[in-house]
């Protein structure tokens, strides 16, 4: 590990901008989902299951299930657009455009490749959260200047579930083994992490489940900002959200690198 992490430098932002000027190059495909997602969940759930259930009882208030959901959207945005930027974009790119082989042929080294890969999904759940953000706040849903703690929030967190991508990428042997971590692992996250529904609610086995999941302590994060609320404890879910990042992190480099020299 010592190793890897000496070999890591500002080299990576080579590999980092590569992605940007793709996205760049197709950010009409790419600028379209973040800006109506929230738009989408607003009409199907927000005004859909918000018409039924009306009030919430979170952190000790009373809010509309509405104002309630918006922050989750963000929270699951984050989770996504990182996730799989660094699952399925870059297995694409390792295993069927041979993009890393084309970037290794030059002075760049396999930690170079893999902390830019890593970079630039953290990025893109910076774009789309800020992005959705703005959504929100055009519909009356967001707190201001509170809400602006969901940027570097949404870098770290991006860097947490970009990380825990680039793991899956590194034990997965087709594309479609990523469907077996989707279904045990990003989907329970997207239902019980707190996004569409407080997780006080759940069982005491439950509850405790839901707190080891990262996306709570992240939807918990974004819903204080969002709502500017800063109450409960917002510094442990920020220590847990940042430690998890820094290991997934040095995991991620290490798993990707004994694939890429295999």
């Amino acid at each position: 590990m010592r190793a890897i992490l000496r070999n890591v430098s500002l080299r990576s932002l080579r590999v980092w901008r590569r992605d940007l000027d793709v996205y760049l190059t197709n950010w009409k495909t790419e600028f379209l989902p973040p800006l109506s997602e929230p738009v989408l969940y607003v009409f199907a759930f927000g005004l859909g299951l918000g018409s039924l259930i009306h009030t919430i009882h979170y952190e000790g208030r009373e809010l509309t299930y509405l104002r309630f959901m918006a922050p989750g959207i963000v929270a699951v945005a984050i989770m996504f657009w990182s996730y799989f930027e660094t699952t399925y974009s870059s297995f694409v790119r390792m295993y069927y455009q041979r993009t890393f082989d084309a970037i290794l042929a030059t002075p760049l080294l396999v930690e170079d490749v893999i902390l830019g890969e890593l970079l630039w999904g953290a990025t893109k759940a910076v774009i789309a959260s800020t992005i959705m953000l703005g959504m929100l706040a055009l519909l009356g849903l967001v707190t201001w200047p509170s809400a602006l703690w969901v940027i570097p929030l949404s870098a770290v967190a991006g860097v947490l579930f970009s990380a825990l991508g680039l793991v899956v990428t590194s034990v997965t042997k087709n594309i479609s083994s990523f469907n077996l971590p989707m279904f045990l692992m990003i989907m329970p996250m997207f239902m019980f992490s707190g996004t569409f529904f407080p997780v006080s609610i759940l069982p005491k086995w439950a509850l405790v489940i839901a707190w080891c999941l990262p996306l709570t302590h992240v939807s918990y994060l974004v819903r204080a900002a969002v709502l500017g609320w800063p109450r409960g404890p917002l510094a442990v879910s920020a220590v847990y959200v940042a430690v998890l990042a820094v290991v997934l992190s040095a995991l991620a480099l290490r798993l990707m690198k004994r694939r890429l020299i295999q």
